[in-house]
């Protein structure tokens, strides 16, 4: 028993070094490759003799980079704070009216998610149109909010199910509304899921590309389109690129770093409801 034990260790690392190698290599070929000159890029050394700054001198100089970071934070951080608002009560009316057929419309909602927003980008690129919002803030935060509102209730529904209802009709008696009870009993207790697909939504609207793409060609730039913005006709600088991508790669990697027990701790929890 104990051999067989120590031997499900062995396969168990021996699996998960093979998954973070695999997954890990394309960041660590990317962050190496941003340190070359681009002839040892093209040569495909794995360690030249001599790194180089110049790429992120040139991430930052030859496009507004900062620009394009400031742009995707202020477009993921509203979009993620009215989803997070938003969905939070779709779901607990959800998980508190006595309907029937919660799981098909949960099912319904997951699937919206699942839509490539190729096949929906020309009715939503006519909407945005005619409500005046290309090329604007509002344009993009409207579609990643309607678009992270599926994570958030098919993430949170669950969670809501799980709060016992005798808390709200103990603070009911105690002459509590019910904006109160939602506001200073569901929202505390809901923390830890908040937290965790408020962090799943900003990383989704961060990377999103194709909506930033149609609705906003011309004046507000999110990062995943000015990386496409350092091409030229018929020149790709690589190693300008590869700094410029490890620039906005890092900052969620970092985040995600700092609060991997959180988000992990919200996932088992939100996992383990219902």
């Amino acid at each position: 028993m104990k051999v067989i034990k120590q031997s499900t260790r062995i396969s168990f690392y021996i699996f998960a070094v093979f998954f973070v190698v695999i997954i890990g290599f394309p960041f660590f070929w990317q962050v190496l490759n941003s340190f070359k000159f681009e002839r040892d890029i093209f040569s495909m050394l794995w360690f030249p003799s001599t790194y180089t700054l110049e790429n992120y001198y040139k991430a930052f100089t030859t496009r507004p980079l900062l620009e394009y970071l400031g742009n995707s934070f202020i477009i993921a951080t509203i979009a993620t704070i009215f989803a997070l608002m938003v969905g939070s009560l779709a779901s607990y009316a959800i998980a508190r009216t006595p309907i029937k057929g919660k799981n098909p419309l949960l099912l319904v909602v997951l699937s919206i998610s699942l839509l490539p927003p190729i096949v929906i980008i020309n009715p939503i690129y006519t909407i945005i149109r005619t409500l005046g919002l290309l090329n604007s803030y509002g344009g993009l935060i409207l579609v990643n909010t309607l678009f992270t509102l599926t994570i958030v209730i098919w993430f949170l529904t669950p969670y809501l199910s799980s709060i016992p209802v005798e808390i709200e009709e103990a603070a009911e008696i105690d002459g509590a509304s019910p904006a109160q009870t939602f506001s200073r009993i569901i929202i505390p207790l809901l923390g830890p899921g908040v937290f965790t697909v408020g962090i799943l939504a900003f990383i989704q609207v961060w990377n999103e590309y194709l909506f930033a793409l149609v609705l906003n060609p011309i004046r507000i730039k999110t990062v995943t389109v000015g990386l496409k913005m350092y091409e030229a006709d018929n020149y790709i600088p690589w190693g300008t690129i590869m700094a410029a991508s490890v620039v906005i790669v890092v900052p969620l990697i970092t985040l995600v770093l700092m609060l991997q027990k959180r988000i992990i701790g919200g996932l088992m929890t939100g996992g383990m409801k219902e």
